[in-house]
C-alpha cells in the first residue's frame, strides 16, 4: 500500500511543479491564449484532486500505527493544493501592467477606477469563495474523523468479539473439566466403596476363622 501512496505523491509532485509555472503565466497573457491556458490548469487541478482522493482512500488502507505519518503527509499536499487553487483563482482575474495597457488601449487613465472596482468586487467574490471552501474542508474533517472514528469502533467490536469467542472456549473448557472431574470423583467413590466392603469382608473373614481355632482349641482340651 505504501508504495502505491509514494508513486501518487511523485504525480502529484511532477503535475503541481507545471501547475506552479502555468498559473504564474496566466496574468500575461490575454485572449484565447488566456482561456487555453485556464481551461489546461483547470484540467490539472481536477486531476490533482483524483490524486488527492486516491491518496486518501491508499492512507485508510495503511495499517493504523503506520497511518498517522502518511496522514501528516497528505494533509500538507491538501495545503497545497489550497495555495495553488486560491493562486489559480487570483491569476484569472489578474492581469500584467503590459496586458492591462494592451486591454486599456487610450483609455486606460479614465478606465483605471473601473478595473479598480471590478478587481475589488472579484476580490469579495473570492472571499466569499475561499469562505465556502472553508466550511466544506471542515465539513470533510468532520466526516473523515467520523470515518475513522468507525473504523476504530470497528476494530473494538472485532476485538470483543474475538475476546467473546475466547471466553466462550475457555467456559467450554471448563465445563468439560467439570465434567471429567465429576467421573473422577464417581470412580473413586466407587473404588473407595468397594475397599471398605473388601475390608468388612477380610474382618468378617477373620473373626469366624479366629472362632473356628477357638471352638477346635476347646473341643480339642474337653475331650482329653
Amino acid at each position: 500500500m505504501s508504495s502505491d501512496f509514494e508513486t501518487y505523491e511523485q504525480d502529484f509532485g511532477t503535475i503541481t511543479a507545471e501547475l506552479t509555472n502555468k498559473i504564474g503565466r496566466i496574468p500575461k497573457l490575454s485572449g484565447e491564449e488566456k482561456t487555453q491556458l485556464v481551461l489546461n490548469v483547470d484540467k490539472q487541478l481536477e486531476e490533482v484532486r483524483e490524486l488527492l482522493e486516491q491518496m486518501d482512500l491508499e492512507v485508510r488502507e495503511i495499517p493504523v500505527q503506520s497511518r498517522a505519518m502518511y496522514n501528516s503527509r497528505l494533509k500538507s499536499y491538501k495545503q497545497e493544493m489550497e495555495k495553488l487553487e486560491k493562486d489559480f483563482k487570483r491569476s484569472r482575474i489578474a492581469y500584467s501592467d503590459e496586458v492591462r495597457n494592451e486591454l486599456l488601449g487610450d483609455d486606460a487613465g479614465s478606465s483605471e477606477n473601473q478595473l479598480i472596482k471590478l478587481r475589488e468586487e472579484r476580490a469579495h467574490l473570492l472571499d466569499n469563495t475561499e469562505k465556502l471552501e472553508r466550511s466544506s474542508r471542515r465539513l470533510e474533517a468532520g466526516y473523515q474523523i467520523a470515518v475513522e472514528t468507525e473504523q476504530v469502533g470497528q476494530e473494538i467490536l472485532s476485538n470483543l468479539h474475538t475476546d467473546r469467542e475466547k471466553i466462550q472456549r475457555a467456559r467450554e473448557r471448563l465445563r468439560e473439566t467439570d465434567a471429567n472431574l465429576g467421573k473422577s470423583s464417581r470412580i473413586l467413590t466407587g473404588m473407595l466403596r468397594r475397599v471398605i466392603q473388601n475390608r468388612v469382608l477380610i474382618f468378617i473373614l477373620g473373626a469366624i476363622i479366629l472362632l473356628t481355632i477357638l471352638l477346635a482349641i476347646y473341643f480339642n482340651m474337653r475331650s482329653h
